[in-house]
């Protein structure tokens, strides 16, 4: 699936901001960071649980966790009128600058704007 039609069939599901009197912006947002960060933190619980308390790896569970947090992303760049293709290109283009070879520890540091 393209991430920009997923964008578009996830916004279908986005809550409708009449009917729970919600017209700020910014409060958008915040429900949506605040999501974002509630289903990450499930991501996180899942992985302890899998290794620490050894219960093993979970392949659908993951799946599920990890597609919430992506409704949330996608949620979030509606919000900041943004598709995921562009904020998945921009991420690509920083990964590109700060590592040109590939990851190394050395570069883990860099900032766009460091001498190479």
């Amino acid at each position: 699936m393209e991430a920009n039609i997923y964008q578009k069939l996830a916004n279908r599901t986005l809550i409708e901001r009449p009917d729970f009197d919600i017209s700020d912006t910014q409060t958008m947002i915040a429900w949506n960071a605040i999501g974002l960060a509630g289903e990450a933190g499930e991501v996180a619980d899942l992985v302890k649980k899998q290794i620490f308390h050894q219960q093993g790896i979970d392949r659908l569970k993951m799946k599920k966790e990890l597609g919430d947090v992506l409704w949330y992303v996608a949620a979030l760049c509606t919000e900041f009128d943004l598709t995921l293709e562009e904020v998945m290109q921009h991420n690509i283009d920083k990964l590109k600058a700060r590592f040109p070879d590939g990851y190394t520890p050395d570069r883990t540091t860099f900032r766009e704007g460091d001498a190479s």
